[in-house]
């Protein structure tokens, strides 16, 4: 079994390898000075089970294409079984057409995945269940609710009530409030384009609460940022967010700094850098990840990373 990691995040790939208790393979993956990759692997891997590590975080197309590269490299460097670990699987938003002549981005990056030679996905948090159909090849689907879940413990902040922000992320939400045992609530919004949302009702009791708002991913905090607005409006007390994927970009940012979000609890399935102004509490998913991969290299079973609690978080 080898482990190989592009550029996206190669401090969570270190991780992983740790771990697990084995070195990060050798490769270069670099730039020709006209923005073309070139990759080549720097040690044989004839007949290895080997899994590339590639977050599709910004900047989203450079990083599909060095993992794609990097999966043909492999391929014709007749490694046996080619996985490829996304901890955050970009275009999962484009996942369905919700207007007249747009594409379904989802199931094409799905397809250009396994044409560049991959015979597995390792994936977390997918914005939409729905896209491991998309694969005609295993997919293995995590979740950072048992990281996240251990910490809130930790933590033991009372008078907690569990809010999706929209109804979308409302299944995530219940399974928070099962296995945390709290109430549950949800926000009502209307979004008027890509960057705006507008938060327009509660349904559920968060006045004198303190709120944790659980959500899959985040860029431009617009979600968050209304939802606290509406929360601060009812009367809620603490309010700290859970987001699985911390993409931020400066608009998210400068509407985070501004919202009065109390926390915001991330994983490092994403890099990005030190943020000044907001208080954000990493938790490292490379425990999780490092542990599927021995699994799947030993063709054991995964889903009891699924669980926690006594309870699956699907």
């Amino acid at each position: 079994m080898k482990i190989f990691s592009g550029n996206s995040n190669l401090p969570l790939a270190e991780a992983i390898a740790t771990s697990i208790d084995m070195p990060l393979g050798r490769c270069a993956v670099t730039k020709f000075p006209d923005g073309e990759t070139f990759v080549k692997i720097e040690e044989n891997v004839r007949g290895e089970d080997v899994f590339v590590v590639q977050s599709t975080s910004p900047p989203t197309n450079h990083h599909l294409m060095e993992m794609f590269i990097m999966i043909d490299a492999l391929r014709r460097a007749s490694a046996s079984r080619i996985t490829a670990v996304i901890p955050f699987y970009g275009y999962a938003r484009q996942d369905r057409k919700d207007q007249p002549r747009v594409p379904i981005t989802a199931k094409l990056v799905a397809n250009l995945i396994v044409a560049a030679g991959a015979n597995r996905v390792l994936t977390m948090d997918l914005h939409a269940q729905q896209i491991q159909g998309f694969f005609d090849i295993p997919v293995d689907h995590l979740y950072a609710a048992p990281v996240i879940y251990q910490y809130l413990r930790q933590r033991s902040v009372s008078d907690l009530v569990v809010v999706s922000p929209d109804v979308g992320g409302l299944k995530m939400a219940y399974a928070y409030s099962q296995a945390l045992e709290t109430e549950l609530a949800i926000v009502a919004k209307r979004r008027k384009n890509a960057k705006e949302v507008e938060s327009t009702a509660i349904i559920g009791e968060v006045n004198g609460k303190n709120v944790l708002m659980v959500d899959d991913l985040t860029e431009t905090a617009g979600t968050l940022a209304s939802a606290t607005e509406l929360l601060r409006k009812n009367g809620a007390r603490e309010i700290r967010a859970c987001v699985s994927h911390a993409l931020l970009n400066d608009l998210g940012i400068e509407r985070l700094k501004k919202s009065g979000i109390d926390e915001l609890i991330t994983t490092d399935t994403v890099s990005r850098p030190p943020i000044d102004g907001v208080k954000i509490t990493t938790l490292s998913v490379a425990g999780l990840l490092g542990e599927a991969i021995k699994r799947i290299h030993s063709n054991s079973s995964v889903t009891s990373l699924f669980e926690f609690k006594g309870g699956r978080t699907s």
